[in-house]
């Protein structure tokens, strides 16, 4: 008794659930995102020379960024990105008058086996001495049919 009780209370309460109200709460932004930002690398010693910069206004990027690629050229890519188009980018290669191309020298490496002298050892073994005698005597063997007898 006690279960159908049970079992009619949770039917009712999941009945009712469905018609609850629910609370839903847009929320809007204050103001579009604006932003402004850059910055710059110029290490001579390593080589690495690049830089970056990039302006939001609402939903309007654009922005260009350099580096010095390793064989001399500045490669410039200028990118804009906005609902309508997305993101665009131009890239830009142009060369440097005046830039040491570093070039890497990699160390020539010589594979040399190793040597191993391995002197195998000499094994002497004695031959055994066999002699072969004749048999003392001849055994003659002799078989004869099985025959069938009962024991009471």
């Amino acid at each position: 008794m006690a279960f159908k009780l049970i079992l009619a209370l949770a039917v009712v309460g999941v009945a009712q659930a469905a018609f609850l109200p629910t609370l839903v709460k847009k929320v809007e932004l204050e103001a579009p995102a604006e932003y402004q930002f850059s910055y710059s690398v110029h290490d001579e010693h390593t080589g690495d020379v690049k830089s970056q910069q990039e302006e939001r206004h609402g939903d309007d990027v654009k922005g260009q960024y350099t580096l010095v690629d390793a064989d001399g050229y500045r490669r410039v890519v200028d990118y804009t990105a906005d609902e309508h188009n997305g993101f665009n980018a131009v890239v830009r290669r142009e060369p440097l008058s005046g830039h040491k191309v570093v070039k890497s020298v990699v160390p020539v490496a010589h594979y040399v086996a190793p040597v191993a002298k391995v002197a195998l050892p000499v094994a002497k073994y004695a031959v055994p001495v066999t002699k072969v005698l004749a048999p003392a005597h001849v055994a003659t063997v002799s078989f004869s049919a099985p025959s069938l007898t009962y024991h009471y």
